[in-house]
């Protein structure tokens, strides 16, 4: 299937890289068909909205950044998306890139949670008061190996 993007044009994709969130994500409820497609800066994915090719978020797998990451989710909303064990879910952090030239964050608050079994997701928000919307990622990963030394 071929869909357009904003940011890279057409693009080749095939059916289990389309994700369904039934409520959007927060501010753009509206749109539910998104596609998950490796950016040409990896390890960032592109989260394409199927919809409307304007509509695009920028994600990081937050475990990269983080190896304390953790979220706390209602077992009756990880039900309602399927998913029976851990093994079953992907975690996205989405990702923001200030234009002038401040760090790049991750919102670690409101990440996407996938079930990787059936492309179901929804944007999760997290009260853990360690989880903020804006951390800096280089900042983080910098600080995780100069730990591990």
């Amino acid at each position: 299937m071929l869909i357009e993007t904003k940011a890279m044009g057409s693009v080749e994709i095939v059916e289990k890289q389309i994700i369904h969130v039934a409520q959007g994500f927060y501010g753009f409820e509206d749109y539910s068909g998104f596609a998950l497609i490796d950016a040409p800066q990896k390890p960032f994915i592109l989260i394409q909205c199927i919809e409307k090719k304007d509509l695009a978020f920028l994600a990081i797998d937050p475990f990269l950044f983080r190896t304390d990451y953790e979220i706390d989710i209602e077992d009756s909303v990880l039900s309602s998306l399927g998913i029976d064990s851990a093994a079953d879910v992907v975690v996205l952090a989405l990702v923001t890139v200030p234009t002038d030239g401040g760090p790049v964050t991750a919102n670690l608050q409101g990440p996407l949670v996938i079930n990787r079994k059936n492309n179901e997701a929804f944007q999760a928000i997290l009260t853990d008061p360690r989880w903020r919307t804006k951390h800096d990622i280089v900042a983080e990963s910098a600080a995780r190996k100069a730990s591990q030394c």
